[in-house]
């Protein structure tokens, strides 16, 4: 449960931000900021000034808010009439986050206080989001703790066979026990998952996922994750799944085979380590996020499989690592385009892989946290291709 400290800590940060930007307070509408924010996930409206207590207003359910979160001011949602008041004629630049609230909902706000100027505060929020405080680091140890220990379930029961849709049941089945909370929470449009993926052979190579690896699915409707596809022999298995424990995901990739395994396959495995050895020497403050994605494809080109990193060769994903916490797509991300430094306490998946259209995919994700010393893995456990 978020402490009064640690919930200080994030509003004051949050605060400076506004302060340093010239906007008078930031009003978050989006459930899993204001949860960051305020400790509840309550249908809930939170109004953060640039200076004083922030203001928790709840639609539902008000009680369980006023036992969860640990803010001061925690008060029902006002009516229309009565919302204005809360906002003093000093109170003119109003942060909001453009990134995922509604073209209806910033209307609905704007009508509720006339003459404000909404401005887009949604990197501010985001970058203030992935710097991540040691009690969230805690949390992110025990989702990988938590994931690891059912990703060394896999061979008890892996077989050919078995449909990948029975594998995801058993995988699913087995994490939820553990304590799975199943929401993978995503910020990007039109972004969907569920809990991760078990694919093989061929069904691993295409679909509509922001990834290297998406799964068939089982309809056009959704077209993501295990399908009705048939295990077989030789053949890697590929498990890609989040833990999301306490609201905290980390994510993580593992490659099992039963039989044997095509040599060109392995010679891509063994890269993939290689790329991922590289950037977690390489996940150290200050080292900047768009070298360390082109870094990645030169090791990749030079080990004559350029082609067919991230992704089917033309739909490959321009990234090799993001961000993680409470979303899946958090800041940083290792992408074209993305020229910011690392900084102390992000925490980020690493996932270089390889696809194959004729043979499946291959490769290794782990998360890992940034320190002086490169990268802290999180999911802490044998990277190694697993026969059975």
């Amino acid at each position: 449960m978020l402490n009064h400290a640690e919930a200080m800590d994030r509003v004051t940060t949050m605060q400076a931000q506004l302060q340093a930007k010239g906007v008078d307070g930031a009003l978050f509408i989006f459930p899993i900021d204001v949860f960051y924010f305020s400790g509840t996930r309550q249908n809930s409206t939170l109004w953060i000034p640039a200076t004083g207590e922030p203001v928790l207003m709840v639609r539902k359910s008000l009680s369980r808010a006023r036992a969860e979160s640990v803010l001061s001011d925690i008060r029902p949602f006002p009516s229309s009439k009565e919302f204005p008041a809360l906002f003093d004629e000093q109170v003119q630049k109003i942060g909001f986050t453009f990134d995922v609230a509604p073209v209806q909902q910033l209307n609905y706000y704007t009508k509720l206080l006339p003459g404000r100027e909404f401005v887009d505060i949604s990197s501010v929020n985001r970058e203030v989001r992935s710097i991540k405080s040691d009690y969230e680091l805690e949390q992110l140890r025990h989702s990988g703790a938590s994931l690891c220990s059912v990703f060394k379930q896999v061979p008890q029961f892996l077989k050919a066979g078995m449909r990948e849709l029975d594998l995801a049941a058993e995988f699913e089945h087995r994490l939820r026990v553990a304590g799975n909370e199943g929401y993978v929470r995503m910020r990007a449009f039109n972004q969907e998952l569920f809990m991760g993926l078990a694919v093989s052979a061929d069904a691993a190579s295409y679909g509509f996922f922001d990834g290297a690896v998406t799964g068939r699915g089982l309809s056009n409707a959704s077209p993501h994750g295990a399908s009705t596809h048939v295990i077989g022999c030789d053949t890697p298995v590929f498990l890609d799944y989040t833990g999301v424990f306490n609201g905290y995901i980390t994510d993580m990739t593992r490659i099992f085979v039963v039989g044997m395994l095509d040599p060109q396959l392995q010679e891509a495995f063994d890269l993939s380590l290689e790329i991922q050895a590289h950037l977690q020497n390489s996940l150290k403050p200050g080292a900047i996020c768009e070298e360390l994605f082109q870094q990645a494809v030169e090791i990749a080109e030079k080990g004559g499989l350029g082609a067919y990193f991230m992704g089917m060769p033309g739909e490959q994903a321009r990234f090799v690592g993001h961000g993680v916490g409470l979303e899946l797509d958090e800041f940083p991300v290792l992408a074209q385009g993305f020229k910011v430094p690392l900084q102390a306490g992000q925490t980020i998946a690493i996932e270089p892989k390889f696809v194959f259209p004729d043979k499946g995919v291959i490769g290794i994700e782990n998360t890992f946290a940034v320190t002086s010393n490169g990268g802290e893995k999180i999911t802490d456990i044998d990277d190694q291709i697993v026969f059975i």
